[in-house]
C-alpha cells in the first residue's frame, strides 16, 4: 500500500497528503486483479470498495472514471457531445471534430498527456485518454485528425467490474463566460414572456399590452417555437456531420480493423454453413472473408492492429462469437459459430454489395455448371499377335473392340472349340491358338489349363489400349492409349513455399485457364498458366499453395470427375455424401 500510494503520488502530484490516504487507505479492503484485454494485454486493475480505481499498463497508473467522479479535477479535461459517447464505449478513439471548443480555450496539453473525456454541461469525466496532439498542434490542424487515444470509458468492460453507476452531475466550477452570457440572455429573455403567458396572482389581459409589446410577444414566441422544432434537427445533423467528419479522419489501421469486422461478420451470414464446420481458419480467411471484400480494397492481416489472423478469431472468439480449436498439430478451426449473436443479427450487408457479389457468383456457377464431365470407354485394338484368335468371328488386325466384345468373342471361340474343362467348368483348355496368343515362351510348357478370369485378362492385356472420349454434344473421340490422368503434383520452392501443379485438364475438356482463375477467386492465390515441358501444345496451371483439398473438391464433387481419373488426390479426404 505505501508503494502504491507513492506511485500515485508521483503520477498525479495534485493529490494532497489527504486525497492520497483517502484514494488508498491504510485498513479498508484494497484488491488486486489481474486480467488480460481482447488483444490479449496483460493488465493490473486495483480496487477500492469492490469499485476499480485505478488500471496499470506497462507499470503506468490510470485513473478510472470511478476515481474522476471523486476528482475530477485529476486530469486536464476535454469536453465532446452526448451522442460522441456511444462510439467511444463502441471502442472507437475521439476525434477532433468531435471536441467541443470552449469559448475560454482548450486546456494546455502537450502530446502523450493522459487526459479526461467530459460530456457538454457536466463535468464528470466519462471517458480516460491519451492525448495525440498537443494543444498548439490541434488548433494548428484545425481540429481534424485523431485528438485522443481512448483507453477506458463510461460503460465498457472495467465499468462493469465495479457497482455500474452511473455518472455524478456535476456543475463547472467556473462557469464559461460564453454560457453565462447565454444564460442571462434566457433571464432576460424569460421576462417579456412570462408577461405573455397567463400567471394566476397576476392575470394580464392582451387587449391592456401596448401595440409594440404586443408585436415583441408574438415575435418572441414565435422564435422560441421556431428554435424548439427545429432543435432535434440541428443535434442529429451536428451529430452526423460529425461522426461523418471522424470516420475521414481515421488512421489505416482503423481502416483495416473495420474492414475486417465487416468481412468477418459478413462472411459468417452469409457463406458459412453449420454444415461446413469444423472449418479451416486459413480456409475461412481465404475463401469466405476475401470474396466479402469490397470491389477497390484488399483485406490485409498486416495492415490491422492484430497484426496475426489468429489474434483476430482470439478477440472475437472472446466476445462469444465463435469457437476455435485446434484440431490437428499447429491447425487451429472454427468449431462452432454463435448463430444468434447480437452482432451476427445486427449486421447487415452493404448496400450494392450483395447485388454485385449475387452477379459474380451467378456468372461463376453458370461458367462451372457448363462444364459436362466427358464420358470415357476403354477400348481395344486387334494386335497382329492375336489375329488367330479373332479371325473366326470375322475381325482384323486394327478392329476396335469394347470389353464386352471382346469377352462374348472370347467366350464363343472357347464353346465353340469345346475347350471347357470336363472335370471343372472354371477352368479352360489351352489349344495351340491361345497358347501362342495368350501365353508367355516360358509357360507354354507349363500351363495347359487357365481360369476364365485369368484368359480374359490375359486377353485384354495383349490388345492394343484405346479409349473413346465423348464430350457433351459431340461426335465421339477415339484416341490411341489409356487415357493419362489427370496430375496433381504439390512442389517444393524456395523459401519453403509449396506450389500445387494441375496437368492434363485439356484431356478432360477442361479450359486451363477457366480452371485457374476459379481457383484464384476462391483460395485467394496467385495462378499462372506455364507450358508442360517436353511438350509442344500442352498447359499445366500453377497456383500458390498446397490446394489438393480444394482441386479435390472441384473435381469430384462439382464437375463429377471420376477418382480413378485424378492422380494425386491420395491426401485428399474423401468427398460424399454425408451420413
Amino acid at each position: 500500500r505505501r508503494k502504491l500510494r507513492t506511485d500515485v503520488a508521483a503520477a498525479f502530484p495534485t493529490l494532497s497528503t489527504e486525497q492520497l490516504t483517502e484514494f488508498i487507505p491504510n485498513k479498508e479492503e484494497l484488491n488486486v486483479i489481474k486480467i488480460h484485454t481482447h488483444k490479449g494485454e496483460a493488465i493490473t486493475v486495483y480496487t477500492n470498495s469492490k469499485n476499480p480505481v485505478l488500471f496499470e499498463i506497462e507499470k503506468t497508473l490510470y485513473p478510472t472514471v470511478y476515481t474522476l467522479w471523486a476528482y475530477p479535477d485529476l486530469l486536464p479535461a476535454f469536453s465532446t457531445w452526448p451522442p460522441v459517447l456511444q462510439k467511444l464505449a463502441g471502442g472507437a478513439d475521439l476525434m477532433l471534430p468531435g471536441v467541443a471548443v470552449p469559448s475560454s480555450g482548450f486546456p494546455q496539453v502537450e502530446r502523450g498527456t493522459l487526459c479526461a473525456v467530459t460530456l457538454l454541461g457536466n463535468r464528470a469525466p466519462v471517458a480516460v485518454g491519451i492525448a495525440n496532439m498537443s494543444t498548439t498542434e490541434m488548433l494548428a490542424a484545425g481540429m481534424k485528425g485523431k485528438g485522443f487515444a481512448i483507453l477506458h470509458t463510461y460503460m465498457d468492460h472495467l465499468w462493469e467490474l465495479g457497482d455500474k453507476s452511473p455518472p455524478p452531475t456535476l456543475a463547472p466550477s467556473v462557469a464559461d463566460p460564453a454560457e453565462k452570457e447565454s444564460a442571462e440572455d434566457e433571464e432576460e429573455q424569460e421576462e417579456p414572456v412570462s408577461n405573455c403567458t397567463a400567471d394566476p396572482s397576476q392575470h394580464v389581459d392582451i387587449a391592456d399590452l401596448s401595440l409594440k409589446e404586443q408585436d415583441s410577444c408574438a415575435r418572441l414566441m414565435d422564435k422560441e417555437e421556431l428554435n424548439e422544432n427545429r432543435a432535434p434537427e440541428r443535434a442529429e445533423n451536428d451529430s452526423a456531420e460529425v461522426q461523418q467528419e471522424a470516420e475521414d479522419s481515421r488512421t489505416p489501421q482503423e481502416q483495416m480493423d473495420e474492414l475486417f469486422n465487416q468481412c468477418f461478420f459478413h462472411a459468417l451470414k452469409c457463406k458459412v454453413k453449420k454444415s461446413d464446420l469444423p472449418l479451416l481458419t486459413s480456409t475461412f480467411l481465404r475463401s469466405h472473408m476475401f470474396s466479402c471484400c469490397p470491389a477497390g480494397q484488399q483485406l490485409d492481416i498486416k495492415k490491422s492492429s492484430y497484426k496475426k489472423f489468429s489474434k483476430f478469431l482470439q478477440c472475437m472468439q472472446h466476445q462469444k462469437i465463435l469457437q476455435v480449436k485446434e484440431l490437428n498439430k499447429g491447425v487451429e478451426s472454427i468449431v462452432e459459430v454463435d448463430w444468434k449473436h447480437p452482432d451476427i443479427k445486427a449486421f447487415t450487408v452493404p448496400e450494392g454489395f450483395s447485388s454485385a457479389t449475387a452477379a459474380q457468383e451467378s456468372k461463376n456457377e453458370d461458367r462451372e455448371q457448363s462444364y459436362h464431365a466427358p464420358e470415357i470407354i476403354p477400348l481395344y485394338g486387334v494386335s497382329a499377335k492375336m489375329i488367330p484368335l479373332f479371325q473366326e468371328s470375322g475381325h482384323r488386325k486394327g478392329s476396335i473392340l469394347s470389353s464386352s466384345e471382346v469377352r462374348n468373342i472370347v467366350i464363343n471361340y472357347v464353346k465353340a472349340n469345346e475347350l471347357v474343362d470336363e472335370t471343372n467348368k472354371n477352368f479352360v483348355k489351352v489349344n495351340a491358338i491361345l497358347c501362342d496368343c495368350l501365353l508367355d515362351k516360358s509357360e507354354q510348357d507349363e500351363i495347359t489349363n487357365l481360369k476364365w478370369d485369368d484368359l480374359l485378362s490375359r486377353c485384354l492385356e495383349r490388345l492394343q489400349p484405346l479409349h473413346q472420349v465423348t464430350f457433351f454434344g459431340q461426335e465421339p473421340i477415339v484416341r490411341k492409349g489409356n487415357i493419362e490422368p489427370i496430375n496433381i503434383t504439390v512442389a517444393q520452392r524456395s523459401s519453403n513455399k509449396k506450389v500445387t501443379i494441375i496437368k492434363n485438364l485439356e484431356l478432360y475438356g477442361l479450359d486451363p485457364q477457366c480452371v485457374a482463375s476459379i481457383l484464384q477467386q476462391r483460395v485467394q492465390a496467385s495462378a499462372t498458366i506455364t507450358p508442360v515441358p517436353g511438350t509442344k501444345d500442352r498447359v499445366q496451371v500453377q497456383i500458390q499453395g498446397n490446394q489438393i483439398h480444394h482441386l479435390a473438391k472441384m473435381l469430384l464433387e462439382e464437375y463429377q470427375l471420376p477418382r480413378k481419373y485424378i492422380q494425386g488426390l491420395e491426401k485428399a479426404p474423401k468427398l460424399g455424401r454425408k451420413k
